[in-house]
């Protein structure tokens, strides 16, 4: 199970943290993603991290503006994303590689 938080509306330009706690799963041992879904349109990879978090990969859409980091200790995977685009606009999802639940997600509004 994981539960998304950090999600809400900013400004083009501005920079958000989201956060993700997991449970029932051996977090130190999986790989963790953030998907993102805008209206319309299918969900799509945002960044992925290994286990052990020196391992990275971003989408080409977000590459330089958005930074994944993980705390094993806390069971928590973030995403850093600043330099927001109202093309950002979506719900953003943590998710476990290879697992078939999803999270509720959280709501990432760039608007002026």
């Amino acid at each position: 199970q994981v539960v998304e938080s950090g999600g809400g509306l900013v400004q083009p330009g501005g920079s958000l943290r989201l956060s993700c706690v997991a449970s029932e799963i051996p977090f130190s041992l999986s790989a963790m993603a953030w998907y993102r879904q805008a209206p319309g349109q299918q969900r799509e990879l945002v960044a992925r991290i290994g286990s052990g978090g020196s391992t990275t990969n971003y989408a080409d859409s977000m590459k330089g503006r958005v930074t994944i980091s993980r705390d094993n200790a806390k069971n928590t995977v973030y995403l850093e994303m600043i330099n927001l685009r109202p093309e950002d606009t979506a719900v953003y999802y943590c998710h476990v590689p290879g697992h078939s639940d999803w999270g509720l997600g959280t709501q990432v509004t760039v608007s002026s």
